[in-house]
């Protein structure tokens, strides 16, 4: 059985002070966000990291080794990563989640927006067989966020980002989760509830069953 921790947390619970566990680069990021919610979901997003990791490790949270290395040029931009574990953060709108696993993990979560005009975006990121489903679709913009999230944490877990977005079709909002098509190995994929209004899922790349234990994230 594959175990996969979810937490969430919610953007207001991010408080000033979280600031003094960030390491240089973390600050350096942190300090180059203009606007006060991004700020704010990219710190909780690094300390819901550090404090559960250090909780495990019986360590301060400031003391916890994380890697965000870059595997094509090097910098510290890419997935998160620590030793002995598999993690993927992902945000929107009010809500941070993190996902902490032993195989490679993808979390995404997306508030679900009726302004987004859906057929444009779609079309840029949906296969044909997704696009035909979706044309039936009852509440388009659900469905096309139930569609991005599946895709797009599988593309977390392996790290490639949005650029694969295409190239990987998953099953229709109504039915069951589950990668249709991809060249890669063996991927668990499952939905999940996060509050009205938003759209989560989680992708592990095993062929072991995924047993996801979900909790809220406490300061």
């Amino acid at each position: 059985m594959n175990e996969v921790e979810v937490w969430w947390a919610r953007v207001g619970q991010a408080r000033p002070e979280f600031v003094a566990d960030l390491n240089a680069v973390e600050q350096q990021r942190y300090a180059a966000y203009r606007r006060d919610a991004d700020k704010a979901r990219f710190l909780l997003g690094v300390t819901m990291v550090r404090r559960l990791l250090g909780a495990r490790m019986s360590l301060p949270s400031a003391s916890v080794v994380l890697d965000r290395t870059c595997p094509d040029c090097g910098k510290p931009h890419g997935k998160v990563r620590a030793d002995g574990v598999e993690l993927s953060v992902s945000h929107s709108g009010d809500w941070v989640g993190l996902a902490i696993g032993t195989a490679p993990v993808g979390l995404d979560v997306e508030q679900i927006d009726s302004r987004v005009e859906v057929d444009g975006v779609a079309g840029m990121s949906l296969a044909p067989e997704e696009l035909a489903e979706l044309a039936r679709a009852h509440d388009k913009p659900r469905a096309f966020a139930t569609y991005w999230t599946r895709k797009e944490a599988l593309l977390k877990a392996t790290g490639e980002g949005i650029a694969g977005l295409q190239s990987v079709v998953v099953s229709g909002p109504d039915q069951p989760p589950v990668v249709l098509k991809w060249e890669g190995g063996a991927v668990q994929l499952a939905d999940l509830e996060v509050g009205n209004g938003y759209a989560a899922a989680l992708a592990v790349l095993s062929p072991e069953p995924l047993n996801v234990a979900v909790d809220q994230f406490r300061v």
